[in-house]
C-alpha cells in the first residue's frame, strides 16, 4: 500500500512535490488538508473572438483598445471593451487607451489556474485610466504585495510574441 502524500502549508511547495510524484496533501489556515493530484488534461478549443479582435489585435501590436460610446451627449470610455453603452444603450467604438495608469485595487493570487500555476503567488490588480469610466483587471508584475498601494503609478508591457490571449499584456510599476 503507498504511503499518504508528505502535507504542504505553501502551494509552491506542493507543486514542487505533484512534479516529484504527482500528489500531495495541502493543509490551509484552518487545519483542512485537501488531497491535491497532478491529472493531464487537455483539449483543443477553437474559439473566436468576434466584435472583441481588435482587443486582441492591438494587444499584439503594443496597443491597449477600449471603447467610447458614440452617442452625443454620453461617450462613457470602457478600459474592458465593450459593443454597446452599458449607460445608455448605444454602440461603442474603438479608441486607444493610455498604456500607463494607477492601480484603483489589487489582490495577490496564492492558487491559480494552469496558465498561472508556475507564478503564483502573482499579483491581479484593477487599472484605471485617464479619461476611462471602467477598470482593466490584468496582472501586475515586478511588484511584491508589501510594495503596492491604491493610486501606484503603473505602465503596460506586452508579449514579444503575443498568444492573441489576455496574458499577452501585464502590468508594471511605472518608473
Amino acid at each position: 500500500m503507498k504511503a499518504r502524500p508528505p502535507v504542504f502549508q505553501k502551494f509552491r511547495d506542493v507543486q514542487a512535490e505533484l512534479d516529484r510524484s504527482g500528489a500531495a496533501l495541502f493543509r490551509d489556515a484552518q487545519g483542512v488538508e485537501s488531497l491535491i493530484i497532478r491529472y493531464p488534461y487537455s483539449i483543443t478549443y477553437i474559439h473566436s473572438y468576434a466584435e472583441d479582435s481588435p482587443f486582441f489585435l492591438g494587444l499584439a501590436e503594443g496597443r491597449l483598445r477600449g471603447s467610447h460610446c458614440t452617442k452625443k451627449g454620453c461617450g462613457f470610455v470602457y478600459a474592458t471593451p465593450r459593443g454597446h453603452c452599458m449607460v445608455c444603450g448605444d454602440p461603442t467604438e474603438w479608441v486607444d487607451l493610455p498604456k500607463k495608469g494607477r492601480v484603483h485595487s489589487w489582490t495577490t493570487c496564492h492558487f491559480g489556474s494552469e496558465a498561472f500555476l508556475k507564478e503564483t503567488p502573482y499579483n491581479l490588480a484593477l487599472v484605471e485610466f485617464e479619461g476611462a469610466g471602467s477598470l482593466l483587471l490584468v496582472r501586475l508584475k515586478d511588484a511584491q504585495e508589501k510594495d503596492l498601494y491604491v493610486g501606484m503609478p503603473v505602465e503596460a508591457r506586452f508579449e514579444p510574441n503575443p498568444k492573441y490571449s489576455v496574458t499577452d499584456v501585464w502590468f508594471v510599476p511605472a518608473k
